[in-house]
C-alpha cells in the first residue's frame, strides 16, 4: 500500500506540473517483429558492457580510493577528467543532451565541439568515435566518484546505454546487414544497460518506457533487458550497489547468520582492562604486575603506544617463582609475538577468519598506526554472536 499511494502521488504531481512531457523527448519508430534477433543481440552485449562498467568502475575506485594524500587523489581524478573531457566534449556533464540528440536521430548533434571535426564526415568514424565514449564514459565517472565529485552511477548507466544502441544499430547499418531503426535502439539500449549495471530488468523496461514515452517498444524492452540480465549474471552475481556495500562489509543478506556476524563490530568487542608492560620492566617488576591483575595476558607496549609483544602467564608461571631471576631477567627476553593483530576497522569476518588461521582464543586490536588499543576474544565475539542472532531471527 505505501509504494502504490507513493507512486500515484508522485505521477499525479509531476503531470501537474509538467503534463505529458517525458524527460527525453524522441522520434521513435514502429516496432517491427523482425528485428527482435537484432533486440536479442542488443541485450547480449549490454550484459558484456554492463560487466565492463561495473568491474571498470569498482576497480578505479579502490584504486583512487587507496590514495591517502586527498589532495594527490583530487589531482590525478581532476587532471584525469579533464583530459578526457577536451578530447571528447559529450563525456562533460550528465550526458542528457547526446541522449536527446540521438533519440532524435541527430548524432551530430551529440558530438559536441570534437578538436577532430573533419575526421566525423567519414561515415565509419561516428560510431568509432561513440564506441570510445562508451568505455571512456565510465572511467569519467569512477574518476569524478573517486576524486570525491558526484558523477552518480544512474545517470551515466542511462547515456552509455543509450550511446552504445546507437553504435550497435549504426554498425549493423553500415555494414549493410539490415537497415533498422537507431532511435529505437539507442531507447532500448538505455534499458539495456540499466537492467545489466542494476539487475534490476522490471525497473528498466518501465522505467525506460515512462522516461521516453517508449511503450510502443515494451516488447523489445522486455527482451533486451531480459537477455543483458542473463548474460551479466552469469559473471557477477551482485548489482554495482550491492557490490559497493559489500565491499564495505555492511551487506545484510536473508541468511540470518551472516547478517548477526555483519551486525557486529570490532569497536564494540574490544576488551580494555589488559595491563601493558614495558620492554625493560624486569622480572620481579612484570610479577607485581601479575599480582594486581585478573588478566594471564599482558601486552607489551613502547611508548609511542605500539605493540612489541605479548607475554602470556601459562608460558611464564614457573618462571615467576624463581625469585634470583627477578632482577636479571628483562619482559624482552621472554616476550613473544603475537599469531597475529586485528585492525579496528577489519570487519567481524575478517576477525573471524584471522581466529581460525591463528587457533587462539585473543587476539591483540591495533589502531592505523600500529598503536595498541586492547585485546578482542573468540569467547565475547560468540556471546555477542548469539544475542545478535537472537535478534535477527526474531525480525
Amino acid at each position: 500500500m505505501p509504494l502504490l499511494v507513493s507512486t500515484v502521488t508522485a505521477a499525479t504531481v509531476s503531470f501537474f506540473f509538467l503534463g505529458d512531457a517525458v524527460v527525453f523527448s524522441n522520434t521513435l519508430e514502429t516496432f517491427k517483429m523482425s528485428n527482435i534477433p537484432y533486440y536479442i543481440g542488443l541485450g547480449v552485449a549490454c550484459g558484456f558492457i554492463s560487466l565492463y562498467f561495473t568491474r571498470t568502475t569498482l576497480r578505479i575506485e579502490d584504486k583512487i580510493g587507496s590514495i591517502s594524500n586527498p589532495y594527490k587523489k583530487w589531482f590525478i581524478s581532476a587532471a584525469s577528467l579533464g583530459i578526457l573531457i577536451f578530447l571528447f566534449p559529450p563525456l562533460y556533464g550528465e550526458g542528457y543532451s547526446s541522449i536527446t540528440a540521438l533519440l532524435n536521430n541527430n548524432p551530430s548533434l551529440a558530438t559536441g565541439s570534437f578538436i577532430f571535426n573533419d575526421l566525423l564526415r567519414h561515415e565509419w568514424f561516428i560510431p568509432l568515435f561513440f564506441l570510445a565514449i562508451v568505455f571512456l564514459k565510465i572511467v569519467a565517472m569512477a574518476f569524478t566518484n573517486a576524486g570525491g565529485g558526484v558523477g552518480g552511477t544512474f545517470g551515466p548507466t542511462l547515456v552509455v546505454g543509450g550511446i552504445f544502441g546507437f553504435v550497435f544499430s549504426r554498425v549493423l547499418n553500415l555494414t549493410g546487414i539490415d537497415s533498422i531503426p537507431e532511435t529505437n535502439f539507442a531507447l532500448v539500449g538505455m534499458a539495456g544497460l540499466m537492467a545489466g549495471v542494476m539487475h534490476a530488468p522490471m525497473t528498466a523496461i518501465f522505467l525506460i518506457a515512462e522516461m521516453t514515452g517508449g511503450y510502443m517498444l515494451l516488447t523489445p524492452l522486455i527482451i533486451t533487458s531480459v537477455v543483458s540480465f542473463a548474460t551479466i549474471r552469469g559473471f557477477e552475481k551482485y548489482s554495482i550497489y550491492t557490490k559497493r556495500i559489500a565491499r564495505e562489509g555492511d551487506l545484510l543478506t536473508h541468511d540470518n547468520d551472516k547478517a548477526a556476524l555483519t551486525l557486529l563490530k570490532t569497536c564494540d568487542l574490544i576488551e580494555k582492562d589488559f595491563t601493558p608492560v614495558k620492554e625493560d620492566y624486569t622480572l620481579g617488576m612484570l610479577t607485581g604486575v601479575i599480582a594486581s591483575s585478573r588478566r594471564n595476558l599482558f601486552p607489551v607496549t613502547a611508548d609511542n603506544g605500539t605493540l612489541q609483544g605479548i607475554i602470556l602467564l601459562d608460558e611464564i608461571r614457573t618462571l615467576i617463582f624463581e625469585r634470583e631471576k627477578y632482577d636479571t631477567v628483562k619482559v624482552k627476553d621472554i616476550m613473544k609475538q603475537p599469531p597475529g593483530t586485528v585492525c579496528i576497522e577489519d570487519s567481524m569476518e575478517q576477525v573471524m577468519n584471522k581466529f581460525e588461521i591463528t587457533s587462539v582464543w585473543n587476539l591483540p586490536v591495533l589502531d592505523k598506526n600500529g598503536a595498541y588499543i586492547g585485546f578482542i576474544s573468540k569467547s565475547k565475539i560468540f556471546s555477542a554472536y548469539r544475542e545478535q542472532l537472537k535478534l535477527v531471527s526474531h525480525e
